[in-house]
């Protein structure tokens, strides 16, 4: 036996509501609201007397349809307000209660509190316009002060709430405007606090890059010297140069510790800042380093005229940008010259170190010892951060002023160049 098929079902869940779900301190209002009007029904206390429609149950139709408007006055305040305008005028042809005049006020409040920035607006207008309209047209049909007062309780009944939901209004606008401006303030300060934490890590990281990047290189190549040659003078020289290197990383170490700290040196532990007094020291242990490799270092530093004191930031970065140079160079190049050249103007100081790019027969050996590739990377954000030029690549030997992204460059050239313009005077990118 065949059964029928069940009909769909209809997707009642999907169809829209007309109105959103009653707020339940609306619900308590209308209540409220409901049952006073009520107590005073029974009590037989009305507010008109003479009306159109005399008989009892007349005025219970306004007070039940104005609780009704009661539960849409955060809802749906505009059709809570016409609705109850509609009612209260015609709750003026019934014997009138009191209930439903305080709840027309409350719709006319929430109208103005609830509803929409034009309807928030024009409300107080319209109640005044409308209270001064009906004061004038009683006055000029009675003549007497009874129309004053009933334009008194116009104002009472519509323009006051509606003023005073435009106040409470306000001040809700304002407070929340105060409210995301601070929620703005704390989002960038901690935008600025991530920044300053980000570049603070970067400039950690190329300190340390710079600090222990040459000693490391110089102990990995006389290491693998020691290892790969059987002989006790090489290998005693090699670790004689591994352990001057220790030390002086440890004691690049402990200055970033003390700087770190916040702490002052003393006149017994190293400078805080390097400063160019301190090149011939660095090219000399580069000397040291490099000699096993087929090396030559030299410095010429007359042309800078390092008696004239530059910012001390100018001074570190074209510290570490030789520092760097010449650690890439015990690094990568092949045996020859390794020339560190310093000139200075009145505006700028340019560091220039070249190396030997290939060797006599044209070839580029391997590298020595790993190398993470941020040198260059650290040697150009130093010089950018304080608005100088930076390049660094192949240029033919002899030509000086060669640049190195010319197209033939990597084929001429027979040198890398690192050049480096720092500003004589601080200053940053973006001045």
């Amino acid at each position: 036996m065949r059964f029928p098929r069940p009909l769909p079902r209809l997707g009642l869940r999907s169809l829209p509501r007309p109105f959103p779900r009653p707020h339940r301190h609306d619900l308590l209002i209308a209540a409220a609201g409901l049952s006073c009007g009520l107590l005073l029904w029974s009590l037989d206390l009305y507010m008109n007397g003479g009306r159109l429609f005399e008989q009892r149950w007349a005025p219970l139709i306004p007070l039940v349809v104005m609780a009704a408007m009661e539960t849409l006055r955060r809802t749906a305040p505009r059709t809570a307000l016409i609705t109850g305008t509609l009612v209260i005028a015609a709750d003026q042809f019934t014997g009138g209660n009191l209930a439903t005049m305080l709840m027309f006020t409350d719709v006319v409040y929430a109208a103005v509190l609830y509803g929409t920035p034009a309807s928030a607006r024009r409300i107080p207008y319209t109640t005044g316009l409308v209270t001064v309209t009906v004061t004038v047209v009683l006055l000029v049909w009675w003549q007497n002060a009874y129309a004053l007062l009933v334009g008194v309780l116009t104002a009472m009944v519509s323009f006051l709430p509606a003023l005073t939901g435009a106040i409470v209004r306000n001040h809700r606008d304002a407070a929340e405007a105060a409210r995301l401006r601070a929620e703005q303030t704390a989002l960038l300060a901690e935008m600025d606090r991530v920044q300053a934490v980000t570049a603070e890590r970067t400039r950690m990281a190329r300190e340390l890059h710079d600090m222990v990047a040459n000693h490391l290189s110089a102990i990995a190549i006389h290491s693998t010297a020691a290892l790969s040659l059987d002989d006790a003078a090489t290998t005693r020289q090699a670790l004689t140069v591994i352990r001057e290197n220790s030390v002086a990383g440890l004691e690049e170490m402990r200055r970033l510790i003390g700087l770190l700290r916040e702490r002052g040196g003393t006149e017994n532990e190293p400078a805080a800042a390097p400063r160019l007094a301190g090149l011939a020291a660095l090219v000399e242990q580069a000397r040291v380093n490099g000699a096993p490799s087929g090396l030559t270092f030299t410095l010429d530093v007359a042309r800078a005229r390092t008696e004239e004191k530059l910012p001390a930031p100018v001074e570190l970065a074209a510290y570490r940008i030789v520092q760097e140079s010449l650690t890439n160079a015990l690094k990568h190049a092949p045996a020859g010259p390794v020339a560190v050249i310093l000139t200075r103007d009145p505006q700028t100081l340019t560091v220039r170190v070249t190396s030997p790019y290939r060797s006599p027969n044209g070839e580029r050996p391997g590298p020595r010892a790993p190398g993470s590739g941020a040198g260059l990377v650290g040697m150009r954000e130093r010089v950018a951060l304080l608005g100088g030029e930076f390049e660094a690549g192949p240029v033919p030997e002899g030509d000086p002023e060669a640049s190195p992204e010319a197209d033939d460059a990597k084929v001429r050239a027979k040198v890398w160049r690192v050049r480096a313009a720092l500003p004589a005077e601080e200053r940053t990118a973006e001045s």
